[in-house]
C-alpha cells in the first residue's frame, strides 16, 4: 500500500513539474508581460488578443518582456481581411525594425509556417505548396513552433510545415513577437498562447 501511495505522489509531482514548465503568455484579460512597438493596434476583447492595422498602416509588433532560448510555443490564430502576420522567435525590436526570425502567418498561398529572416537573408525556407491546404483561412488555426538549439520546426493544425537548421538562428537571443504587416487592412485574432521552456 505504501508503495502505491509513493508511486501516486511521485507521479503527481512529475505532472505538477511538467505543468509548471508551461507558461501562459497571454492571460486573456490584458497585455501584461508584453510591449507594443509601433502605432498599430493591439488590444484585448472578449478574452481574445486582437492585432489590427492602424491609420499609419505601418509595421507593428507585440513582444514579450521576457526572452526565451529553447522552447515550444503553441497558439491559435484566426485571420480576417488579408491576415498577414507572423510569430517571431529569439527576436528584438528597435522602433519597428525587428532583428530575428519569423514563422509566417499569411493568407492562402503565402507560405504560412515558413521561416523568414527580417532585414537579413529574407526567406530561409518555405513549406511545400501542397501543405498550404492545412490553413483554414477565416477560422481558428493551431500553430506549434519548436525552437531548440539551431533547429526550428513549425506545425499548422497538426501538420509539420518546415523543419530547418541554421547556425545563425542557433546564436540568436531575444523574445517572442507577434507582427502586423505594413500596408493596412490587417486583422488577426489570437488566443491560447502557451510556452514551454525546453
Amino acid at each position: 500500500m505504501k508503495k502505491i501511495i509513493l508511486a501516486i505522489l511521485i507521479f503527481g509531482l512529475a505532472q505538477q513539474s511538467f505543468a509548471q514548465k508551461k507558461e501562459k503568455l497571454f492571460n486573456g484579460k490584458d497585455l501584461t508581460g508584453w510591449n507594443i512597438y509601433g502605432t498599430e493596434k493591439w488590444y484585448v476583447q472578449d478574452g481574445l488578443l486582437i492585432s489590427e492595422s492602424g491609420p499609419d498602416k505601418g509595421y507593428g509588433y507585440l513582444g514579450t518582456e521576457e526572452t526565451f532560448d529553447d522552447f515550444e510555443i503553441t497558439l491559435e490564430f484566426k485571420q480576417e481581411a488579408n491576415g498577414n502576420s507572423g510569430v517571431f522567435i529569439r527576436s528584438t525590436v528597435d522602433g519597428t525594425k525587428v532583428s530575428g526570425w519569423q514563422v509566417e502567418v499569411a493568407p492562402p498561398g503565402s507560405d504560412t509556417g515558413g521561416i523568414y529572416e527580417s532585414y537579413g537573408r529574407g526567406w530561409l525556407i518555405k513549406p511545400d505548396p501542397e501543405k498550404d491546404k492545412a490553413l483554414k483561412f477565416g477560422k481558428w488555426n493551431k500553430m506549434k513552433i519548436v525552437v531548440k538549439g539551431d533547429r526550428v520546426t513549425s506545425y499548422l493544425n497538426g501538420k509539420m510545415m518546415v523543419d530547418y537548421q541554421d547556425a545563425k538562428i542557433g546564436e540568436g537571443k531575444g523574445g517572442v513577437l507577434l507582427q502586423i504587416h505594413d500596408g493596412g487592412g490587417i486583422k488577426v485574432y489570437w488566443r491560447k498562447i502557451v510556452l514551454k521552456k525546453l
